[in-house]
């Protein structure tokens, strides 16, 4: 593994900030609420204001046959489901799942609806795609009863096929490369025939995420199949025009290269050679196959399911015209580089040119953040963090709202609060800002339980709140009890200072780096 690879991977694994810490204990038994749906009567649990159905199916398990398969619908049940505790998450190494998962029968999904909500009375929905590198993460992290409840809406959490299992390409097996992004669009569908029975309107649904979760908005938004899935799109730290050359962020990969590694994998667990190699694959057991896989996983395009690379997508015009509400932190890279000097890699005006040569190994192009970028005595981190946040999530950010804005309306924001809480436990060795995922407390109560927000960070979670939910009302995120977010004029979001901007404060170093795309 290369030196590149070997700190990409470290930082992913110490920026995974959805960590075993959000893990609390079984939630108390609650009254019971059901519902019925086309597939049988599902039982959810009472809570103060709202509701919740969790481990919903919304197709059928992708085990034996259908492991590497598009996902089948979920077939009927008798009785009464149980959906008061969490399913099973998909198949991931140990993180944020606490020992990990090996059940491929992962393919559910969690809706939290708000009292107010019935089928007289739809309210919006908002479908969440949690982020984690496409290769860890669950629906069930993510509990949005304030969002449900403060914003009036619908939310629905989703799991989807992770890293291997999910995005495996092997030319015995068609439609391979995006299954995990076959699943998501299974789940719209779900979406689209059964929330009108948990007080959603099927026609009225916002399909957000963050980091991997939204670039797979961004994905969905390029994908043919996704046709009529989705009204509006919320892109958290996703940036739709990712690339290989900005490894921090997701990008998709063509599919010759995704084949090539799918064969590594393949060889990797004893499949190599073998006659039939997809029967081989699909008996290999599930803990080889993450044993196997490599650290980061990205969707394959010149697929059918995602013909083109998202982002030469949005760069034509060739995407679904649907409004977008999208923005990134303002500290992306703090996490990684906190998580790279503590591993014995220290950022000094002496090591400073070795250091970025090692993320950056064009010829002329590590002289040049280098000089673009200069390290003084004290401020490796911080300046090591705002280029791999300024490569990889500001300065992408803010040229797909460009693009996306010449066809539809788009708002972006820059989540700026600089005591943000922290995600992980111990002392980085600079203060980290508001770095990838800081944002994710202020919307969601990460793993069921809220972090500790000072009544200034806790208006803030209000307004975001209502920005979030209005915009999936109405397209517009704007309203009378918030500062107004005009169009086209990135919104500064802190608990002291919520307005728009045009300083270089949200610019960051953008014009050098639209030299270097």
């Amino acid at each position: 593994m290369t030196m590149h690879r070997v700190l990409t991977a470290l930082g992913c694994a110490l920026t995974a900030v959805l960590t075993t810490a959000w893990s609390g204990p079984p939630p108390p038994a609650r009254p019971a609420t059901e519902v019925v749906t086309h597939n049988g009567v599902t039982r959810g649990s009472a809570h103060d204001g709202y509701r919740t159905f969790e481990g919903v199916p919304y197709a059928a398990p992708p085990v034996g046959s259908l492991r590497w398969a598009p996902p089948h619908h979920a077939l009927p049940w008798s009785g009464t489901l149980d959906a008061t505790r969490p399913a099973s998450a998909c198949p991931q190494p140990a993180g944020e799942v606490p020992g990990g998962s090996t059940d491929e029968d992962c393919l559910h999904l969690d809706v939290t609806t708000p009292d107010t909500a019935d089928p007289a009375h739809p309210r919006p929905v908002i479908v969440w795609l949690h982020g984690g590198g496409l290769t860890t993460g669950a629906g069930s992290s993510y509990d949005a009863h304030r969002m449900a409840t403060r914003g009036d809406v619908v939310v629905v959490t989703v799991d989807y096929r992770l890293g291997a299992l999910g995005f495996l390409a092997h030319s015995g097996l068609p439609g391979s490369g995006t299954f995990g992004l076959a699943d998501q669009q299974a789940a719209l569908r779900w979406v689209r025939a059964e929330i009108g029975a948990f007080g959603g309107d099927a026609h009225n649904v916002t399909l957000a995420g963050e980091s991997a979760g939204g670039y797979s908005v961004c994905a969905q938004l390029a994908s043919p199949a996704a046709v009529g899935l989705f009204d509006r799109a919320i892109i958290e730290s996703g940036p739709c025009t990712g690339s290989p050359d900005h490894p921090f962020a997701p990008y998709s990969a063509p599919l010759s290269t995704a084949r090539a590694e799918g064969s590594d994998l393949a060889a990797k667990v004893g499949c190599g050679a073998a006659r039939d190699a997809v029967a081989c694959l699909r008996r290999v057991k599930v803990a080889r196959l993450l044993a196997a896989q490599e650290i980061d996983q990205q969707p394959a395009y010149a697929t059918p399911l995602l013909p083109d690379d998202p982002a030469a997508a949005i760069a034509a015009g060739h995407f679904h015209h649907v409004p977008v509400l999208l923005g990134n932190n303002h500290d992306e890279g703090n996490g990684w580089a906190a998580g790279i000097i503590q591993a014995g890699n220290p950022v000094t005006p002496d090591t400073w040119p070795d250091v970025v040569a090692a993320f950056f190994p064009s010829p002329g192009q590590a002289d040049a953040i280098v000089r673009e970028y200069p390290v003084h005595d004290t401020d490796g981190g911080p300046v090591f963090g705002a280029v791999i946040g300024d490569a990889n999530f500001a300065c992408p950010t803010a040229r797909a709202d460009a693009l996306l804005a010449v066809h539809v309306p788009t708002w972006r924001y820059e989540f700026a609060d600089e005591h943000a809480p922290p995600l992980t436990s111990g002392t980085p060795p600079f203060p980290l800002g508001a770095p990838h995922a800081s944002e994710l407390p202020y919307l969601f109560d990460l793993g069921g339980r809220p972090r500790a927000l000072s009544p200034a960070q806790h208006r803030l979670a209000d307004t975001m709140i209502d920005y979030w939910t209005r915009f999936a009302l109405s397209a517009d995120p704007n309203g009378p009890s918030s500062p107004h977010w005009p169009r086209h004029v990135p919104l500064s979001l802190a608990p002291d200072h919520i307005a728009p901007t045009r300083t270089a404060h949200l610019r960051h170093h953008c014009a050098f780096w639209n030299t270097r795309r």
